[in-house]
């Protein structure tokens, strides 16, 4: 089975670069120095909304958000998509995670989020490899297929706004967008990475689970 090459990403120990993007669901823009000196952040960057994958998993953070603000630490997530659309998109599937978007993936970029070039190794492992990263569907199914299946399930139809995402952030036969999330300190600095795959490939879709997230921030 192939593996991915995740060693573009900043590591640990590593000071965060800065950002400035607009804020999804208020006016306004939103950056790195809002937290700094003030509480740790949890820094999620994910692919745009046409991506069932990210999707669910800015919706977890959602979820975790509450329990990380009882630990001390903020949330934020990263869409790459445009403002206009991903508000349009949040503001019928709202998210108690605060959002900011990244059309042109500056942040995704300045913090190395892996971007492996697709070789006919890794395109037939995508082909070959079945998958079912939240047990939503009868039986697994090739990693080609699983953005259409979930898509199907959640009634999602892309537009010329998702097929111009696509094609910037991912292709089968070019190079494949991951995600990552980031725990940064409140001087600034990376003390947790989590990325997309893991190195596997089985594990697109998927990040760290939510026990090991809060022993990241614990550790802080």
């Amino acid at each position: 089975m192939a593996t991915i090459d995740l060693g573009s990403s900043l590591q640990a120990g590593q000071r965060a670069p800065e950002f400035t993007l607009p804020s999804i669901e208020r006016d306004g823009m939103v950056s790195l120095a809002d937290y700094r000196g003030k509480t740790p952040l949890l820094l999620g960057l994910f692919r745009g909304v046409y991506c069932p994958l990210c999707r669910r998993q800015i919706a977890r953070m959602g979820l975790e958000h509450e329990k990380l603000r009882a630990e001390g630490v903020d949330a934020l997530a990263v869409v790459a998509s445009k403002v206009e659309h991903a508000r349009l998109y949040f503001r019928f599937h709202p998210t108690a995670v605060p959002l900011a978007a990244d059309p042109t993936m500056v942040a995704i970029r300045a913090f190395g989020v892996p971007k492996p070039r697709v070789t006919p190794e890794l395109l037939k492992s995508f082909q070959s490899t079945r998958i079912d990263p939240y047990g939503e569907l009868p039986e697994p199914v090739p990693i080609t297929e699983i953005a259409g299946r979930l898509n199907e399930i959640d009634g999602f139809e892309w537009g010329p706004a998702e097929m111009e995402d696509l094609q910037q952030q991912w292709g089968w036969d070019t190079a494949t967008q991951l995600v990552g999330r980031y725990l940064i300190d409140r001087d600034g600095v990376i003390r947790w990475v989590d990325l997309e795959c893991g190195k596997a490939v089985a594990g697109l879709g998927t990040l760290s689970s939510q026990d090991e997230l809060l022993a990241a921030v614990r550790a802080l």
